[in-house]
């Protein structure tokens, strides 16, 4: 059912009571048929706040609200604390787009959106954690090189060297040297 349909049909509230299997979430949440549709749409500003909800809100939300479980699945969310994907970001940008007067229109990137744009500027977001943008083998190759580096540098041959290296700097005080050698050069 396209979205403009599911907005002139009402919501039947009885199939959201029994729990549905994962898989056929959009299925459930679709109105159940066109017979049982009200005859033609109530008046927003004179309809009951259910009505308006069942007729006006629901077909458009609900979907979007399937959407972002499917994406929350994707994004790992229900494995995971903390994540990157931010569920109310992901349900603008799906209302937005699926929007009906912007029908002909392209897609619109989260933070493309003029509204958005306008509420960052005054409103600045902290940058997301690297932990967070990092994928899981990405972390860990992070993780695994920091792991072998800090126990090569436990070795006690290779801590002799650094030792004998920290120490030759010091005798030859190869920072002074350098200057002086740059200062010859600056003079020529």
């Amino acid at each position: 059912v396209s979205l403009e349909a599911g907005i002139l049909q009402p919501l039947h509230m009885e199939q959201f009571y029994s729990a549905p299997a994962a898989d056929t979430v959009v299925q459930q949440l679709l109105p159940i048929s066109e017979a049982a549709a009200f005859p033609e749409p109530p008046d927003p500003k004179t309809c009951s706040p259910q009505e308006y909800l069942e007729y006006y809100i629901f077909p458009v939300l609900l979907p979007g609200m399937a959407e972002l479980l499917h994406q929350a699945k994707k994004e790992k969310c229900f494995e995971r604390k903390r994540t990157k994907f931010i569920a109310c970001d992901f349900l603008t940008e799906w209302l937005y787009n699926k929007n009906p007067k912007r029908k002909d229109e392209s897609f619109t990137e989260f933070f493309s959106i003029p509204f958005v744009n306008d509420w960052l500027k005054d409103h600045p977001r902290p940058p997301i954690p690297l932990s967070l943008l990092l994928s899981e083998e990405e972390a860990s190759i992070v993780i695994q090189s920091f792991w072998r580096g800090y126990r090569v540098r436990c070795d006690s041959e290779i801590q002799e060297l650094r030792q004998w290296q920290k120490q030759l700097r010091e005798d030859k005080n190869i920072i002074k040297r350098v200057k002086e050698f740059w200062t010859k050069q600056e003079a020529k």
